[in-house]
């Protein structure tokens, strides 16, 4: 799920536990997985399901995996794909722990690192769990930075190249001090790329549900596309903040849960499953902040987002903000999708011309 797996292979090597990384999710990770997995089931699913072939055929004998409850399908992830692997008489064990939202939750998460390396302490696992958490926001750090100067760099393509040779050079490095060093280097070179400082931007925001946002393969990289069409874009999840949702039960823990929460009640009351009030919450602190448009990602058949999707129609009306909703799933093509994103960028363009001229233009 995008940079995710960086801090998780990090804790895991802090314990000395043998990481297996499968490559990149492409194309054929995507193959892989529709050809053993339920034709109706979402797509997030099916990459996973590649993911997890591709580790194995890399050598992998052991898949981690988070579950989770409620009317997101995540929860019983693992338990479908333990199936498909015993009817594929592949021998992989699976070790997995609920999500870690209180305290019995991240006791159960320790305890599976613990067996996963019964040689550490629950001490060690402790702190090497907050060095993941560091790295984690680090590397959330580098992203956020990545999109703020994409838009505006003179020489376009160079934060492009940057971010590419990151993504290899991420994959090569070992433990904590490796990768930190290595993210705070990237910093450092992102934040020397020539920009105009004067570039007038669109902004959009994108929400939705959470894999969509955060994996580039299935969402065609949109904040790279956007980025290149001059949008300055913010994605209403990162991974950082996802865990610390779940860990601001937690008194030093802090998330930004209650005020998309409250932000969300006039359309949505209550947490139904996956990120929907997530969606709701965040598109209504979009338009406070006075955002140009909002673009909502969902796999086709996932049940929390078809909700959300219901409700932002009245969103758009009440709220008199463009949004677009772009269903993902293997069957989405790159030239439909690319024109969708030229197309939402034009109105937006005209939209604001307008009122910048006076003129007043409802996008209902």
């Amino acid at each position: 799920m995008g940079t995710t797996y960086i801090p998780v292979k990090t804790i895991l090597e802090e314990l000395d536990i043998d990481v297996v990384l499968p490559p990149m999710s492409s194309k054929k990770t995507l193959e892989l997985g529709i050809k053993c997995s339920p034709e109706a089931i979402c797509v997030p699913f099916k990459i996973i399901m590649g993911n997890i072939l591709e580790g194995i055929e890399n050598g992998a004998d052991t898949v981690f995996m988070l579950t989770g409850c409620g009317p997101c399908r995540f929860g019983i992830f693992h338990a479908l794909q333990n199936e498909i692997i015993r009817d594929m008489n592949l021998k992989i064990e699976f070790i997995t722990a609920d999500r870690f939202s209180n305290l019995a939750g991240l006791k159960e998460f320790s305890a599976r690192l613990k067996e996963a390396s019964p040689k550490n302490n629950y001490l060690k696992i402790f702190n090497t769990i907050r060095k993941g958490l560091k790295i984690l926001d680090a590397v959330d750090e580098l992203q956020e930075l990545t999109n703020k100067i994409r838009p505006i760099e003179i020489n376009t393509g160079e934060v492009d190249y940057l971010d590419t040779n990151f993504s290899h050079e991420i994959r090569k490095v070992h433990g904590y001090d490796e990768a930190m060093n290595l993210i705070i280097d990237y910093k450092e070179k992102v934040s020397s790329v020539k920009i105009d400082k004067t570039k007038q931007l669109l902004k959009i925001g994108i929400v939705g549900e959470i894999y969509t946002i955060l994996e580039p393969f299935i969402n065609l990289n949109i904040e790279k596309k956007l980025g290149v069409l001059g949008i300055d874009v913010a994605r209403s999840i990162s991974a950082s903040e996802y865990v610390r949702e779940q860990l601001d039960f937690l008194p030093f823990v802090h998330s930004g849960k209650k005020t998309i929460y409250q932000a969300a009640k006039p359309y949505l009351e209550i947490p139904i499953g996956g990120h929907a009030i997530n969606t709701i919450g965040n598109s209504m602190l979009y338009k406070k902040q006075n955002f140009d448009g909002i673009i909502h990602l969902l796999p086709f058949t996932c049940m929390p987002e078809i909700v959300a999707q219901c409700i932002l129609p009245t969103i758009e009306k009440e709220q008199d903000i463009p949004i677009m909703t772009l269903v993902l799933d293997e069957m989405t093509g790159e030239a439909g999708y690319m024109t969708r994103l030229e197309a939402f960028v034009d109105l937006l363009v005209k939209r604001k011309d307008l009122k910048n001229e006076g003129n007043s233009l409802s996008w209902n």
